[in-house]
């Protein structure tokens, strides 16, 4: 487990943490840019936001008001190119309406359970390995899932920007044929945002 820090390292807020601290210096690591000496103002946070997002492979939002530190940092994952997902709520929960807005627009995927993400990001083989069966099931593909295939079957990977231009369609529409061809079991999505065929 690493921990990021929006303070010094000679220091450790809130302090009723500090046995949490040792056992992540003891087992894993502590991480910050910021001099020993410096106190956790409330202006280091969204600072140290963007290294957490630049670590992870995937960002998990699991409750979020309709500002503040969780949309920051998947902002700065979003512009990593890290995969982003949030876990959606009631429309009247105050500390939903951020993962509910970053799934209304298509700044992160919907999850319900922690499968959906082995699924996506391609962690679990035997999903994986389901996938190519299944492409065998599903041979009736749009001109435009045909496009997207042939452009794959050119090269090992291809990134959801380069598909987006390939496509010459919306970023919303390619997100949904990008989907769609995922659930034919045709394609499968990869770390930070790349795409591949599920055979390859």
């Amino acid at each position: 487990t690493a921990g990021v820090l929006g303070h010094g390292l000679d220091r450790i807020y809130p302090t009723s943490h500090r046995s949490l601290a040792e056992k992540m210096v003891a087992q894993g690591l502590l991480i910050t840019e910021f001099f020993s000496g410096t106190v956790p103002d409330r202006e280091n946070f969204p600072i140290r936001n963007r290294i957490i997002a630049g670590l992870c492979d995937a960002l998990i939002v699991i409750e979020a008001a309709s500002s503040g530190g969780a949309l920051i940092s998947a902002a700065a994952a979003n512009t990593y190119n890290r995969d982003v997902f949030a876990l959606p709520g009631r429309v009247t929960d105050t500390y939903s309406k951020g993962c509910n807005w970053l799934i209304k627009t298509h700044k992160a995927c919907l999850v319900e359970k922690a499968e959906d993400i082995d699924y996506i990001m391609g962690w679990d083989a035997t999903t994986n390995k389901a996938k190519v069966i299944q492409q065998e099931l599903f041979v009736d593909l749009s001109p435009e899932e045909e496009l997207v295939v042939s452009y794959l079957k050119e090269r090992t990977d291809a990134h959801v920007d380069e598909i987006v231009a390939k496509a010459g369609l919306t970023v919303s529409k390619t997100s949904t044929l990008l989907l769609n061809l995922e659930f034919k079991g045709v394609l499968r999505s990869m770390p930070g945002k790349m795409y591949r065929l599920s055979n390859a």
